[in-house]
């Protein structure tokens, strides 16, 4: 069972997802009782007819170790007692986590049956791991990522909320930053294009949340940022800040920012783990002579199916910014103004060449060019209502610069009302 920290919970909550959902419609008629019949199998009954089981897990959870340690007859750490039984199957000891409980990794060296794949073919070490003062982490965190960008290297950045996602992506894209936060707000088929969209260069940085982890291998990804570090939660848990740390293993200059003003249990657990595994590492290359490089993965081609989904990543000039189209463009570029991306305005044309596929797309601004003298007095007056508007949401989207661009504009069409 791949992932089994993730998967094995899932079989469970097939059931109880299935029930759920089948109970309101019988109940108001929609299916037949019988319908409840067709479902998915509990986890006892997954269980038992598994003869033989093999979890897969960077970070293994507290049933399959617990498993493990029944199957084989070892005495439960204190840690594992609040588990269910049985891979799942069974009843937990304590209902909630003991107040000793060890961590994951002091459990890890202390049960037996546990084989470690810690080397890799390409001799990749796990990431350097700093930790830096919340002080001023923002400004820190731009010039890290500029240096990555020259590089040509991508960057992932997680935060503890949505709203502080979204404002981290506004600010790098006012400073010339190509980011883009992803959250649970955005739709499945629209997170893949933001991270193929990554991969290919279009953007440089990901703002995150919880989305970072499993699964998603990213060879151009050099640099994960971990703001509040040192909060203690589910977001911040050894198994979380394990998982996040792994997006910056598949490149060889792959570096770890943990930013907080003191240490948790968890980052404690985290960096040990991650720095032993990668002394070992470092020790098996220089024994066997091996280099470590970046693992080589065939890159992503944006669907046809969602073209132009990402509309407004631009890269003209020195420093690129995101825009969003008020009015004009295609009906599916509505997305890319309702994440607010960014102020101005963005025209993303059918054939996909103003739209984030196209790494050389250029800006195209919605503001009217109309010479005031061809204008009627009703055009005019209707003309600036409308310019102030814009410069009011530029204002508030603090991008500053079109906000006085919009300004004069406004002071000229009122000198041609005079």
């Amino acid at each position: 069972m791949d992932e089994s920290h993730v998967s094995l919970p899932q079989v469970g909550g097939m059931y109880f997802g299935d029930k759920s959902r089948k109970d309101s419609l019988i109940e108001h008629g929609f299916r037949l009782p019988t319908a409840a019949d067709n479902r998915p199998l509990k986890i006892p009954e997954f269980q038992s007819l598994v003869p033989q089981m093999v979890y897969v897990s960077a970070t293994p959870g507290e049933r399959e170790l617990r498993h493990l340690c029944e199957t084989t007859g070892q005495e439960l750490p204190l840690g594992l007692l609040h588990a269910s039984s049985g891979g799942g199957a069974g009843e937990a000891d304590l209902k909630k986590k003991h107040p000793d409980a060890e961590s994951m990794y002091d459990m890890v060296q202390k049960i037996e049956g546990i084989a470690k794949m810690e080397l890799r073919p390409t001799g990749l070490l796990d990431p350097e791991i700093e930790v830096r003062p919340t002080a001023g982490q923002i400004n820190d965190l731009l010039t890290e990522i500029n240096a990555r960008v020259d590089a040509s290297e991508r960057c992932l950045v997680t935060v503890m909320t949505i709203k502080f996602a979204e404002e981290v992506a506004a600010y790098l894209n006012r400073m010339g930053v190509k980011a883009h936060h992803l959250h649970s707000e955005i739709d499945t088929i629209e997170r893949t294009e933001i991270i193929n969209a990554l991969r290919l260069g279009h953007i440089d940085v990901i703002v995150g949340i919880n989305l970072l982890r499993e699964g998603l291998d990213i060879p151009e990804v050099s640099l994960v940022a971990i703001f509040d570090a040192d909060r203690q939660g589910f977001l911040r848990n050894e198994r979380s800040l394990l998982q996040t740390i792994g997006r910056a293993a598949r490149n060889q200059h792959g570096k770890v920012l943990l930013y907080a003003d003191g240490f948790s249990p968890a980052m404690e657990a985290a960096i040990r783990q991650t720095l032993e595994r990668r002394q070992r590492q470092q020790a098996n290359n220089e024994a066997l002579g091996i280099t470590p490089r970046t693992i080589v993965k065939a890159l992503p081609v944006m669907g046809d199916s969602v073209d132009g989904l990402i509309a407004g990543t631009t890269t003209t000039g020195g420093g690129s910014k995101r825009l969003i189209a008020k009015k004009g463009g295609r009906k599916d570029g509505d997305w890319a103004q309702r994440l607010k991306l960014g102020a101005g305005s963005w025209t993303a044309a059918h054939d996909g060449e103003k739209s984030i596929e196209n790494s050389n797309s250029e800006l195209t601004y919605d503001e009217p060019h109309d010479l005031p003298a061809t204008l009627t007095e009703d055009e005019r007056s209707d003309l600036v209502n409308e310019l102030r508007d814009e410069m009011e949401m530029a204002a508030k989207n603090l991008d500053f610069e079109q906000a006085a661009r919009l300004r004069d504009r406004i002071h000229e069409l009122e000198r041609w009302q005079d």
